[in-house]
Order: structure tokens, then C-alpha cells, then sequence
């Protein structure tokens, strides 16, 4: 055989995001080696498996689609042999996926992975950071091991485990009125610019605080970017809304923002870790959740501040 498991997972990367950049932000690898996996692959199978478009990325061909779904099985039953592997050896050693939501993959993942690498060195771990509805949909097909997430509309099939409470708050620029105060309520909230984190399920988790007290926000703008929406907050556009408590109280601006505390009792996000029900567990997923449970909890969550006290 002349190709190996990792070209296979290069082309896999590439044609799931039909970008070579994008594949190569998803694995931490460079473009030139993502493209060079693709060629050879072409080269050594004869056949075209994309369609270059000149500054818009890749699309699959006929025999692109078909060989994508044959490389998934091959590089899943390679994977199956460490699991196997680690049932014999009582190891635990080889490589999971896990999916993140996109809100808390930049803090949670890094020292959660970090830490697990590091505890078990024969193990890897391949990250991805999308939205509720990427994570569930890759889960319940076996695309990812595990996905840490909210309990925001779990579906049958899915098992969660929760980690940890986090209830909202909201975030305002150091000049804002409210920045002083120490808490703020619905109402108060409701008569100023919302900036709106518009992601899927968190956007309805938000809009029901309001809904729940008769309340209407006033929403000035959206966007699916914490980063954009923590800057527009810091210079002075309005408030917002958020569950994660990022330790740096800076925007990427360098502009301070202030997290206050909302007054009354509201459902709070709970963070956990979903898989596959009924499916029996590797040992790697074992002790993937194990360590999730040991290094999560609602008084210390990994790249977060502490709540409030």
C-alpha cells in the first residue's frame, strides 16, 4: 500500500471543509503537506478526487465522493485496532475526535487536551469547534468520539453528562453605566442595545431570559463571532449576554469589558460531554470522560474565571 492513514486524513479534512486552508486551520497542519497528501493520493489511485476553484476552494468529484466515504471507513477500522489494542493491553493509547462548542472550545480545549496528552503520551486527540447542531450531527454518525457542549436539545441516541453550571451574565464596556453596579436586572437589560451573539440554540437560550419575564429585547446588531461581539461591546455599542467567563477582561482591541452578574433565577447553561448511547466505550473515551469529569467542574472550569462569589 502506498499511501498511509495520514494522507487519507488529509484528503478526509480537506473534503469535509472543501478548503485546503480550512483543513489545514481544522489540524494544525500546513497547506503545502495537506496538498502534497491530495496529489499523491491522485497520483497513486488514478483519479481526480477534486475540482480546484480558483480562490474558492475545492469540490469533490464523482470519485472524490465515493473514495471520501471508503478513506472514513479505512482510517475508522485503524482506529478500531488501538481501541482493540487497549481492551487487550488494558492501554489506554491511540487517537480520538473531539468536537467542541465553538463559544467554548479557545478556553476549555487547550489545557483539558493539553493535560489528558500529557497524563496518557501515547494518545492524540483532533479537535473541532463548530455549533450545537455540526457536534450532534457528527456524533450520532460516528464522526467524533465525544463532544463537550450545553444540554441545549439533546436528541434520542445521545447520552450527556453534565460537568458544570454556567449561568448568564452580562458584559459591558468599563464606561457603561452598569459596569459599577453589582448586579443588573432583565429589565434594566431589556431598555438597552443588545450586540447579539447569533449562534443557533444559544440565540434561543438568551431571547427565553427575556421571553420568560414578558421582557422584548432591543437588539442594535448580531454576529456570530464572540470576538466581534466582545469589541462592539468594549467600544461602547451596547451590552451583551454571555455564559463563558474568558480570564482576560480585554477585547481583542485591548478595550476593557466588565461582566456583571444578572439579579433573579435563570436557567443556567450546563456543560457536559455527549456520546453515542448504547454504544459500548473504548477505553480511550473512558478516559477521555473521566478526565472531562475530574477537570471540570462549576467551581473551576479550564481557561475560565471564576464565577462569582
Amino acid at each position: 500500500m502506498r499511501y498511509t492513514l495520514r494522507q487519507l486524513e488529509y484528503f478526509i479534512a480537506a473534503g469535509e471543509v472543501g478548503s485546503i486552508t480550512l483543513a489545514s486551520e481544522r489540524l494544525c497542519i500546513s497547506q503545502p503537506s495537506i496538498s502534497t497528501a491530495i496529489s499523491h493520493l491522485e497520483r497513486e489511485l488514478g483519479v481526480q478526487l477534486f475540482v480546484r476553484h480558483h480562490a474558492q476552494g475545492l469540490s469533490l468529484t464523482p470519485a472524490g465522493h465515493k473514495i471520501l466515504a471508503e478513506a472514513k471507513r479505512v482510517v475508522q477500522q485503524a482506529e478500531g485496532l488501538y481501541a482493540a489494542a487497549c481492551e487487550v493491553t488494558e492501554q489506554v493509547r491511540g487517537q480520538i475526535s473531539v468536537g467542541s462548542m465553538v463559544t467554548l472550545a479557545p478556553m476549555i480545549m487547550p489545557e483539558l487536551a493539553h493535560n489528558f496528552m500529557k497524563t496518557f503520551p501515547e494518545t492524540e486527540i483532533r479537535q473541532f469547534a463548530a455549533d450545537q447542531g455540526w457536534l450532534l450531527g457528527r456524533l450520532r454518525h460516528a464522526e467524533i468520539d465525544v463532544a463537550i457542549t450545553y444540554d441545549l436539545q439533546i436528541p434520542e441516541g445521545v447520552s450527556f453528562s453534565a460537568l458544570a453550571e454556567l449561568p448568564a451574565h452580562a458584559v459591558v464596556s468599563e464606561a457603561h453605566p452598569f459596569a459599577h453596579k453589582p448586579f443588573v436586572t432583565l429589565a434594566e437589560l431589556a431598555q438597552e442595545p443588545l450586540i447579539l451573539l447569533d449562534l443557533p440554540l444559544s440565540l434561543e437560550y438568551f431571547f427565553a431570559l427575556f421571553f420568560n419575564e414578558g421582557l422584548q429585547p432591543k437588539i442594535h446588531s448580531r454576529s456570530s463571532h464572540q470576538d466581534v461581539v466582545r469589541t462592539m461591546v468594549a467600544n461602547g455599542y451596547g451590552y451583551t449576554l454571555a455564559n463563558v467567563r474568558p480570564r482576560s477582561d480585554c477585547a481583542l482591541d485591548g478595550r476593557r469589558i466588565v461582566r456583571v452578574p444578572i439579579s433573579g433565577n435563570h436557567r443556567p447553561m450546563v456543560i457536559g460531554t455527549a456520546t453515542l448511547a448504547n454504544i459500548k466505550k473504548s477505553r480511550l473515551v473512558e478516559a477521555f470522560e473521566q478526565h472531562c469529569r475530574e477537570s471540570i467542574s462549576s467551581q473551576y472550569i479550564p481557561g475560565m474565571d471564576a464565577p462569582f462569589s
